[in-house]
């Protein structure tokens, strides 16, 4: 069974706002490190939205951005992505599928298939998964930024009992940045 992977950038305060944070070269090598494990990522709309077009484009035209960017969109370019939208009509890159159905079973069924792993991304409907306990595994990088304002993770979702979370890695970037790595606990 394949492991389902949530991956966030986020301030010391708790911030998940993507414009409160570090874009850096070494970011950027970091999310593709882990983007190289994955064949199939999840999204909401909105963060569907925000990651496309833009890196598909990034990938095609690699103007205007760092040679880690360019990477990062490069190996972003190559995934099959799976949107969970109510709203959104048609997707906008091929390889690209939008399910309407219930979400446990469809992450589910998504863990079954063969393939490399799955990266889960985003807050609101990464908050629900996280609550209906389909996350094995999380890689968090926290700046060195209070951002004293912002969206967090869990936001409005309650769990019905604590996740208790078991930390295998942990490195200190060049940047200040801390990069964690956790395992659900059985």
């Amino acid at each position: 069974m394949r492991n389902l992977i949530y991956g966030i950038n986020l301030t010391i305060d708790g911030c998940c706002d993507h414009t409160k944070v570090n874009g850096s070269e070494e970011i950027h090598e970091y999310w593709t490190q882990r983007m190289r494990d994955v064949d199939t990522i999840v999204y909401g709309r909105k963060i569907y939205e925000l990651m496309v077009p833009y890196w598909p484009d990034v990938a095609k035209n690699r103007s205007g951005q760092t040679a880690a960017a360019n990477e990062f969109a490069r190996t972003f370019d190559a995934k099959k992505i799976v949107v969970f939208s109510k709203t959104l009509e048609m997707a906008e890159r091929k390889n690209t599928r939008i399910v309407r159905g219930n979400l446990r079973d469809e992450i589910e069924k998504l863990k079954q298939e063969e393939g490399k792993n799955i990266s889960l991304s985003g807050l609101d409907l990464a908050s629900q998964v996280i609550a209906l306990g389909l996350v094995d595994e999380y890689y968090m990088v926290v700046h060195p930024i209070v951002a004293g304002e912002g969206r967090r993770l869990m936001e409005g979702i309650g769990l019905q009992e604590k996740l208790q979370l078991r930390l295998v890695e942990s490195s200190v970037l060049g940047s200040g940045c801390v990069a964690l790595h956790y395992l659900k606990q059985a």
